[in-house]
Order: C-alpha cells, then structure tokens, then sequence
C-alpha cells in the first residue's frame, strides 16, 4: 500500500443487516428491547418496523476502517450521530452502505476518517468520524 493523502476514498462496502443479525446481537449486547426484534411490538409504539440496535449499525459501519487499516486497534477515537434508525423488515432486512474518506492527517501521523453510512440512499448516521493508525503496508 502506498502512502496515505488527504482525500483518499475507503471503498464502499455494502453490509446486509437480517432480523437473525438483530436476534444475535441482542443475546451479545443483552439489549432484547422488543423494537429490535418484535414487529407488533415496533409498530405499535410507532416505528414502521423492526428496527437495528443504534450500536449494531455503529459497530456494522467501522468495519470499513477496521478492514482498510487490518487491524481493528487501528482505531483509537470514534463517534457518529444518529440521524434515523435501519429498519429492517422481515423477510429480506436492510443493506447498511458504508465508505469513507480521509479528512486529515495530524501531525503526530494519526489519521481522521469521515464516513458515510447510507440505508436505500438515506444517511443513518451523520458526523460519523475515526482517528486511527494508519493502514499497515506490506
């Protein structure tokens, strides 16, 4: 891998997001609030469906970094926004796209990453950023 500039794009990837992924992710997180997996349920406090833990997409989007630096303890800052959930209806759930881009190097060589975290074209998450190491080379 050649050296890394301002500007240069993480490739997009496309992460599909199944109601059995919320089901396992609940028993992991020990988060079984019934909007994650009960349709009834979601729709009756008013959600349009099931819908994906806010940790679960958050987690689901830094894997581009992760994967692009190969080491997750690459990453050393991360924060997003939430701007809406990832509904995930039954049968065929949802595609999370997630890219990125580096925004800056800093001095000491740490990189900070913008990314873009997109369900059907609508971002699910805003001001999400990463500082990390770079990617290792060879």
């Amino acid at each position: 891998m050649t050296a890394v500039s301002v500007g240069d794009e993480i490739a997009a990837r496309e992460f599909p997001i199944s109601r059995a992924d919320l089901v396992r992710y609940a028993g992991a997180s020990g988060d079984f609030n019934p909007i994650h997996w009960n349709e009834r349920f979601a729709k009756s406090v008013g959600l349009p469906d099931v819908i994906a833990h806010g940790m679960f997409t958050m987690a689901t989007a830094i894997r581009v970094v992760t994967d692009w630096t190969g080491d997750p303890g690459a990453v050393l800052e991360y924060s997003v926004r939430f701007t809406r959930p990832v509904v995930v209806p039954d049968p065929d759930g949802a595609t999370l796209t997630v890219g990125g881009s580096v925004r800056s190097i800093r001095e000491d060589g740490l990189l900070e990453v913008d990314l873009t975290a997109t369900v059907d074209g609508q971002t699910v998450l805003a001001k999400a950023r990463a500082v990390v190491r770079p990617p290792r080379t060879g």
